[in-house]
């Protein structure tokens, strides 16, 4: 073969990709839907790593794992801390992981019912790691320790529910007492929330 009709046959291959831009589409939606696959394979090894590690080695008073067969929706519960106004307790958590996961952070809401000035009355959570501070390094086990810490020392500075922050810093017996209620009305029965 010479060097020109090897470049006469890519001319040839370039007109038709150019002129047939319905197979030029197909490629291009192929070769998205390609990406997509491998980011969800991504995300998904990812995700099956920290089930086992999370299986084999659970951060003390937690424990988390996958809602029916389901891998990217997950149920985790975290004990109520020794010492705090959620001892006793046991709270459910929803934990929902996106396809862009690890390079986007999981969604964590609380199912069980908890008085705290940084989780609102829809179980969202003020947590900085969940939202600006998140970074791929962080794993579920990383996230529920936090979200235990935050649970024994809660954040009034920057709450998302000001009224309950108030009451910690300016009544706080009351605070208390009334967490303490929360804890035993909604935590204590032991059965994810329907």
């Amino acid at each position: 073969m010479s060097g020109s009709g090897g470049r006469r046959g890519s001319k040839r291959g370039h007109e038709e990709v150019s002129s047939g831009s319905s197979s030029s589409a197909s490629s291009a939606s192929s070769s998205a839907g390609n990406a997509k696959s491998k980011v969800m394979s991504t995300s998904l090894k990812r995700i099956q790593k920290e089930l086992a590690e999370i299986t084999l080695d659970p951060p003390p008073n937690c424990s988390a794992g996958p809602k029916n067969d389901n891998m990217y929706e997950w149920v985790s519960t975290i004990l109520g801390p020794a010492g705090s106004v959620y001892e006793g307790g046991i709270f459910f958590l929803d934990i929902h992981f996106s396809a862009d996961y690890p390079f986007k952070p999981p969604k964590v809401t609380f199912r069980t019912r908890i008085y705290h000035c940084n989780v609102n009355s829809h179980g969202v959570i003020c947590l900085d790691i969940l939202k600006d501070n998140w970074s791929p390094a962080l794993t579920i086990s990383k996230v529920l320790l936090s979200i235990c810490s935050l649970l024994t020392d809660c954040n009034p500075a920057d709450p998302l529910v000001g009224s309950i922050a108030a009451q910690y810093v300016q009544a706080r017996e009351e605070h208390d007492r009334t967490a303490r209620l929360w804890t035993k009305k909604y935590a204590c029965g032991g059965s994810y929330p329907s």
